[in-house]
């Protein structure tokens, strides 16, 4: 049949915004490359922030709280103090989005005796209740909106798993023949009585990766630049949520020089202010109305108001919260052989420095902290045969958010829209935690793919997720 009304998901709800400066004092530990050759943070690109967004059901019975923040990791025990801060009595209902910015540096409190560690705790406390204080803002703001979906398209995030044939090995870089998500999912929240903006929710799968081991700055990476062009125009905050972007990066990336980065948060930016501009009014879909008669028979559509049952089910609210067991790989490293490992790297860069070898050095430097950040994972992985992903799937009147750890590959969000069409699905990761880590299909097994090859769990884990997430949003929107 031939399409005559077209809908625009939305969601009647009572919603707040609110943001907090949390950018961490200059000097700070600031080294979250292997390759980089500083550890302190020389300065401040742009500021780092907290975004709080809360959202509850228009009747009170369902209440969400979505914060998001410009890190890269936090520590999974530092993020629960952050969630137990904002929602005392329910912390479940608290979910903290990580941009996963690489410019943030990974703030974690077992670095403290490094150089500039001594100002990881403080800042982790002050943190905390800057958190504490942006929710507790948002709440308050929280007044009775429809939020409004939509989607474009941007070309920032490229294919990042690339096969060097000079090399014979897989790095982790630009692949341009490789397949990439552009889907750029938006929500802007339009209040009820007064018609503003109050704010936006942007969803994009690209690690913020422009900047690496070169700079030296604190900085928000991509997502910075990319929040002032929407907030720009829009006059409300913007929350950016990271997509299933384990496989994903921006075409250039990996640079030291912030203007490149800047360009890249613009270029996401104006993709993003495109879909918002083609939004609707909210409580409206698109109709045909009729031939009228002019030089031409030309076909008229207008904008007409929602029936009762059609705002009935843009209220619908619900949530499914559910663990699924990802057995670990059986070749997951032991904690004693990565000490060892990690004994016989510094050793050698002992060496390369008596001899004045500085690549060398550099080059043991970096195998070194490998070798560091993997004694950090095994040491935080639960006890037992599989480690319990936590999901959280949200339905918002006509549109699902899916809240869940870890790093996917872009075909997780890429299948399950297919499998849902006219719904937007909103994916954010490196929420609530980043273990286990990366989950790359199982066809990228085995090829020495760096994802792959520091991921916790065995091949099929994406897999499983993906199909257990689905049965849950089809239970969530019938």
């Amino acid at each position: 049949m031939t399409t005559t009304r077209v809908h625009t998901p939305q969601a009647r709800c009572k919603i707040g915004f609110a943001r907090a400066d949390v950018t961490p004092p200059v000097g700070i530990y600031h080294r979250m490359w292997g390759a980089a050759t500083h550890d302190r943070a020389t300065g401040v690109h742009k500021p780092l922030t907290a975004t709080a967004v809360h959202i509850e059901s228009p009747c009170g019975t369902h209440k969400q709280t979505l914060l998001g923040l410009d890190h890269c990791i936090i520590d999974a025990n530092e993020i629960d103090a952050i969630r137990s801060a904002c929602n005392p009595l329910y912390p479940d209902d608290v979910f903290v989005c990580l941009s996963h910015t690489h410019g943030s540096a990974w703030l974690s409190r077992s670095r403290a005796h490094l150089p500039g560690g001594d100002k990881i705790g403080p800042y982790l406390e002050m943190l905390k209740g800057a958190c504490a204080l942006a929710v507790k803002r948002a709440t308050a703001s929280a007044s009775p909106s429809t939020l409004v979906f939509g989607a474009g398209r941007c070309a920032l995030a490229a294919h990042r798993d690339f096969y060097d044939e000079v090399s014979n090995q897989f790095v982790c870089g630009f692949h341009a023949d490789g397949p990439a998500d552009d889907t750029v999912l938006v929500a802007k929240a339009v209040a009820d009585d007064t018609g503003e903006t109050l704010g936006t929710i942007l969803n994009y799968a690209c690690h913020p990766t422009t900047l690496a081991w070169q700079n030296t700055l604190i900085s928000p990476d991509y997502v910075g630049a990319t929040r002032e062009v929407v907030e720009g125009v829009t006059g409300g905050p913007c929350l950016f949520l990271q997509g299933a972007s384990g496989d994903l990066g921006p075409r250039e990336g990996y640079v030291g020089d912030t203007r490149v980065a800047d360009r890249n948060g613009r270029e996401l930016g104006f993709a993003a202010l495109a879909a918002l501009e083609a939004l609707p009014q909210p409580g409206t879909h698109f109709e045909y109305t009729g031939p009228v008669v002019s030089g031409a028979i030309l076909g008229s559509w207008a904008h007409r108001g929602l029936s009762d049952p059609e705002r009935a089910r843009c209220a619908q609210f619900c949530a499914r919260r559910f663990v699924v067991p990802l057995p670990y790989r059986l070749d997951l490293p032991k904690v004693d052989a990565t000490r060892n490992e990690l004994a016989k790297w510094e050793a050698e860069e002992k060496a390369a420095r008596a001899d004045g070898d500085a690549a060398r050095a550099s080059d043991c430097r970096a195998r070194a902290e490998q070798m560091t950040r993997q004694l950090a994972r095994l040491a935080v992985l639960p006890p037992g045969p599989a480690y319990p992903f936590r999901v959280a799937a949200l339905r918002w009147g006509g549109a699902v958010c899916v809240l869940c750890p870890g790093e996917l590959y872009q075909v997780f969000q890429r299948e399950l829209r297919a499998r849902f069409p006219g719904v937007p699905i909103v994916v954010s990761t490196v929420t609530n935690d980043w273990q286990p880590g990366y989950l790359p299909p199982a066809s990228s097994y085995g090829y020495g793919i760096y994802q792959e090859v520091i991921s916790a769990v065995a091949p099929g884990a994406l897999e499983t997720v993906l199909e257990v997430t689905a049965r849950e949003v089809k239970a969530l929107l019938n």
